[in-house]
């Protein structure tokens, strides 16, 4: 998923409490071109990422849970990957089965990820891209998730660390100014949401703000849950520009400073993306 627009829909699985964003304007109005960019950007760098540890292979079975309209599947697909897209918007996945038409290995699924077992399968790579930071209950999530990886499978991550310059994905904002202005959303919330109401914002972008701010999450805390629910991180970057502003801004990556990297809670104001590689001997 990707937050960088000013209108927006909003899913929410009243079970899970799992919230899901689609962005509606500026690139996003063009939805092939996300679905596009999305793809480029897993290509690009979350395939890489994961083949040091598991390489893409053909029969390869790949979950992605909060899949969207599901251009983070095709480079998988091309991998000759068995690969299954969950979400729990109906809508989202009719668009995915639109954009990627009948292909062998591919199996979309319009559901709460609560409501589905290990009878429905294991697989030897989970991914997870922008999804984590908007999941209530994120320690009930990472423990139900286990289910589904087979033997030796590893679980792929990323997510902007909730005090970085725009955690807050206010880039949503109708209002221009506060669409670009960085760590408000930090702000305690009583002003956090007057400065909103101030600024214009409709009451449908004021809640769906402050959902974010209720879920979203630090470095910290990420790692503080995967050692609970005994995740072992087996691959962790963090970077100063996400690999994703290439895509959309032109921007190359860049890994965060290690001195940086190395002092808690300063790290995540500094931190666009983090990138991790999860497994479990469970």
């Amino acid at each position: 998923m990707s937050f960088e627009q000013k209108n927006f829909s909003l899913y929410k699985g009243e079970s899970s409490g799992a919230v899901y964003f689609r962005p509606m304007q500026d690139r996003h109005t063009n939805l092939q071109r996300y679905f596009e960019e999305q793809a480029v950007t897993t290509r690009k760098f979350v395939i890489p990422y994961i083949e040091p540890l598991k390489p893409m292979a053909k029969g390869l079975r790949v979950l992605e849970i909060g899949c969207g309209t599901g251009g983070n599947m095709v480079p998988f697909l091309e991998a000759g990957c068995l690969v299954t897209g969950v979400d729990i918007s109906e809508t989202s996945i009719e668009r995915a089965r639109q954009f990627l038409g009948p292909r062998e290995g591919l199996t979309l699924i319009a559901d709460d990820i609560y409501n589905r077992t290990e009878a429905d399968g294991v697989f030897d790579v989970i991914i997870m891209r922008d999804v984590i930071e908007h999941i209530h209950n994120q320690e009930k999530f990472m423990a139900f998730v286990k289910r589904f990886m087979a033997p030796g499978a590893v679980f792929f991550l990323g997510f902007p660390p909730w005090y970085n310059p725009f955690g807050g994905h206010q880039q949503i904002a109708k209002n221009k100014l506060l669409s670009k202005l960085p760590f408000y959303h930090i702000l305690p919330v009583w002003l956090y949401k007057a400065m909103l109401k101030m600024g214009g914002e409709n009451e449908r972008t004021i809640e769906a703000l402050l959902e974010i701010k209720e879920t979203g999450i630090s470095i910290e805390r990420f790692e503080r849950i995967c050692r609970h629910e005994n995740y072992e991180i087996a691959r962790k970057t963090l970077y100063f520009i996400n690999p994703n502003y290439e895509t959309k801004f032109g921007l190359k990556p860049r890994i965060q400073w290690g001195v940086l990297t190395a002092i808690p809670f300063l790290r995540n104001f500094f931190v666009t993306a983090g990138y991790y590689i999860l497994v479990t001997s469970e």
